[in-house]
This record gives structure tokens, C-alpha cells and sequence, in this order.
């Protein structure tokens, strides 16, 4: 044991991201920078719900290309499509106040990654997280979609435990 405490020498990690950005008001982000990228997401808000609609029909039919392809290789290429689509709501769901759809997207992505030649009862379970994100948007349940909200995820767990 030596004398006295041990020696500490402190190191400060580099910010490159602050080096790039620069400081606030010296040619880096400003508040009114902030507060228009703010505004445009909200303008983005308004129309997301067409967005979602819109994707939920594209999923829609990747899962009924799922449950009729011909092979292996062609239900990957639909379950490709199922979890891009999916991962995309995942992404936009929080962001535009609907962070149920960000947890049944994540959930479905999850089935889908474990999947390489789905049967029947996973075409079902995927079906099933289809119609959660449709009536998620149908019945605009932005938040956590309260108690509603609650029994989906719960139902949507169990089917999932099924498998």
C-alpha cells in the first residue's frame, strides 16, 4: 500500500459531434433552427395517418403474398417486405405520437426476424400485429392508447408465447 491516495488521471472523451455542430449561435444550431425543425415535424404529424394507412395496405398485401408463395424463397421476399414496413411505422410511430404503433411495429419486426419458412399460425400471428397497427390508426390511439391500448399489447404477447 502506498502513501496517500492513489493518483486519477481524468479523461475527457472528444465531441465530435460538437466540434462539427459548433457552438449554439456561432454558426451551430440555433434556437429558431430548432423551433422550425419542431414546426415541420408537427406539419409531418398531420399527414402521417395517411402515411400509416397507406403502409398497412402495402403489409397487408406482403402478408397475402406470404400465405400464397409458391416456395421458400418467395415467402422471404414477403417476409422482407413485412418487416421493412414494419420497421418503418416502428420508426415514424414515436416520432408522430403514436408510440403503440412503435410497440406492436418493434413486436412484429421481432416475429418476423425469428422466421425462415412461416406456417400457418405465424402467417396468423403477423396478421394479427397487422390488424393492431390498423386499428391503432383507425381509431387514432396516439399516446399509449389507454386501457385499450393496454389489452392489445397484452393480447398481442400471448399470441406470441403461443408460438
Amino acid at each position: 500500500m502506498g502513501d496517500g491516495p492513489p493518483k486519477v488521471k481524468l479523461i475527457e472523451p472528444p465531441h465530435p459531434l460538437r466540434e462539427k455542430v459548433g457552438p449554439p449561435g456561432k454558426g451551430g444550431v440555433t434556437a429558431e433552427m430548432l423551433a422550425r425543425a419542431e414546426q415541420v415535424v408537427a406539419e409531418m404529424a398531420e399527414t402521417f395517418h395517411d402515411w400509416a394507412k397507406e403502409d398497412v395496405a402495402s403489409i397487408q398485401k406482403a402478408c397475402d403474398g406470404l400465405e400464397a408463395a409458391p416456395s421458400a424463397a418467395a415467402a422471404a421476399d414477403h417476409l422482407e417486405r413485412v418487416f421493412g414496413v414494419a420497421h418503418d411505422l416502428k420508426g415514424q410511430g414515436g416520432s408522430f405520437g403514436y408510440p403503440l404503433i412503435t410497440q406492436v411495429g418493434n413486436a412484429l419486426c421481432r416475429l418476423v426476424e425469428t422466421l425462415e419458412a412461416p406456417g400457418p399460425r405465424e402467417i396468423e400471428a403477423i396478421r394479427l400485429h397487422v390488424d393492431a397497427i390498423r386499428l391503432i390508426i383507425a381509431n387514432r390511439m396516439t399516446g399509449d392508447g389507454g386501457p385499450e391500448g393496454e389489452r392489445l399489447v397484452r393480447g398481442l404477447d400471448l399470441v406470441l408465447r403461443k408460438l
